[in-house]
């Protein structure tokens, strides 16, 4: 069963509002996990309400985050103050999510495309401790031409705060158009990226494949074969190098990038509910 979901401000140390969406249990239910999730570039947690209710069925408790710059959260749509502030802002949220569960539950990760990205370079870093990890299309290579990869070596230091597009197209998310129509219209959405979050996701992705072969952390890797918003071979390198005990990894070949919300992503649903259980 599931309660309401509530929407709250989390302030950082340093005085930044973050927003956060909860999606717990019903009063007195004891969760077999607490799931926090982490959403990708120019979108905000109250997208991914529906795989929250679909953790809640299954008996995990539910937890998203605004990151900066995005959503209802503080910053320029885009921005990104520090190279190591969206690994900080986790690690903050991470702390408060601990703090407020029941003791010996177990704690897991779930990041989409940058999101995902974000949650694999913070356990690869082990900045803090999580019993698992589920990665989703993480944008673990994201397909930079020879210019992009020029502009991101030189912007950042040059002018580190300057927003652009991030050129993403938004009729390659998913095959649904509801879901397409759905995200132009979303006043959250946005299309903005800075220099300095460009070269975070450019540097961050091949250096979080280089620690696959050290991975420890039980991790399910889920991804689309044929998205068309970022390179897939960065969750395959990701996948051959891991320990295969430790990762497990299943490609979707005819699926968008957002796999969770697909025309039909009832085979994404099952593989996680299936790990999940395998897990826990």
């Amino acid at each position: 069963m599931t309660a309401e979901s509530t929407l709250s401000a989390f302030v950082t140390r340093d005085g930044t509002h973050l927003a956060v969406q909860d999606w717990p249990l019903e009063p007195g239910a004891l969760p077999r996990g607490v799931v926090l999730m982490v959403h990708g570039l120019g979108e905000h947690a109250g997208r991914y309400d529906h795989v929250a209710r679909q953790l809640n069925s299954w008996g995990f408790a539910a937890r998203a985050y605004d990151q900066c710059g995005h959503g209802e959260s503080a910053g320029l749509p885009g921005s990104l103050p520090s190279d190591t502030r969206l690994l900080d802002d986790l690690a903050e949220v991470l702390d408060d999510t601990r703090e407020h569960m029941p003791k010996g539950v177990p704690l897991i990760l779930l990041g989409h495309s940058m999101g995902g990205l974000v949650v694999g370079r913070f356990v690869s870093l082990g900045i803090r401790k999580v019993e698992a990890l589920v990665m989703s299309s993480p944008a673990l290579d994201p397909g930079l031409s020879a210019f992009q990869k020029f502009l991101v070596a030189v912007l950042p230091s040059v002018a580190p705060n300057l927003r652009v597009g991030n050129g993403l197209k938004p009729e390659y998310i998913s095959h649904d158009p509801a879901v397409v129509k759905a995200y132009l219209a979303d006043r959250l959405v946005h299309d903005r990226i800075s220099a300095r979050l460009a070269r975070f996701i450019a540097t961050a992705g091949p250096a979080t494949v280089a620690l696959a072969p050290q991975w420890s952390v039980p991790t399910l890797l889920i991804f689309a074969g044929d998205d068309r918003l970022l390179n897939p071979a960065g969750s395959r390198a990701f996948a051959q190098a891991a320990p295969k005990a430790v990762v497990t990894s299943v490609c979707f070949d005819a699926l968008y990038h957002e796999i969770f919300n697909e025309l039909d992503a009832s085979a994404v649903f099952a593989a996680l509910k299936g790990w999940l259980e395998q897990q826990f």
